[in-house]
């Protein structure tokens, strides 16, 4: 049988930075080819990266968001980028802005169906948010490392809310050898 850790893949790493000063967005849009800014529907420009993929968010106040981004070092090429194309404008960047990843969401696959009803059950309900009604998967939050997973029938899980990749290969074991010790995988 593969190991669940195996299977891990990141999906999306968000992470956000600062250039430490206001923009004159409408003007950054002008200069920026391929910059996106439409303030009547987002109040950010959107500034898309090809390589590594991403898309950075620049907001007025000077903050930017990266998102789409698959490793916590593409995060940083692509804002390097996108400091590179600011600096090209003639716009003030520290050497080195200070770059906090937000949220990691991963997705992996215990290999296995489960049987969601028991694991809300064996699991207890004061971390557990099942309504099948409503959403096809288990809500588990986890205390340690403090993430979200979400589990479905088919043995897949997404885990969301984790500052670093190590968060996801944590949660994997914590959720295995929750299952394990209430007898419902083998």
């Amino acid at each position: 049988m593969t190991d669940p850790k195996d299977t891990i893949n990141i999906e999306n790493v968000v992470a956000s930075t600062g250039i430490g000063q206001e923009l004159d967005l409408q003007s950054v849009a002008m200069d920026l080819e391929g910059a996106d800014y439409d303030p009547e529907q987002f109040p950010g420009l959107v500034y898309r990266t090809q390589n590594p993929k991403s898309a950075a968010l620049i907001f007025r106040s000077g903050k930017i968001v990266c998102t789409g981004a698959k490793s916590t070092d593409d995060v940083h090429q692509s804002l390097e980028i996108v400091f590179d194309k600011l600096r090209e404008l003639q716009i003030q960047v520290d050497e080195d802005p200070e770059v906090i990843v937000q949220n990691i969401v991963s997705s992996a696959d215990l290999g296995r169906n489960l049987n969601l009803n028991a694991i809300a059950i064996g699991l207890g309900l004061e971390n557990i948010e099942y309504e099948p009604e409503q959403f096809p998967g288990l809500v588990y939050r986890l205390d340690e490392p403090k993430v979200v997973a979400l589990l479905f029938g088919s043995g897949k899980i997404v885990i969301t809310g984790g500052k670093e990749p190590k968060n996801a290969d944590d949660a994997v074991d914590t959720i295995v050898s929750r299952l394990e010790d209430l007898g419902l995988i083998e």
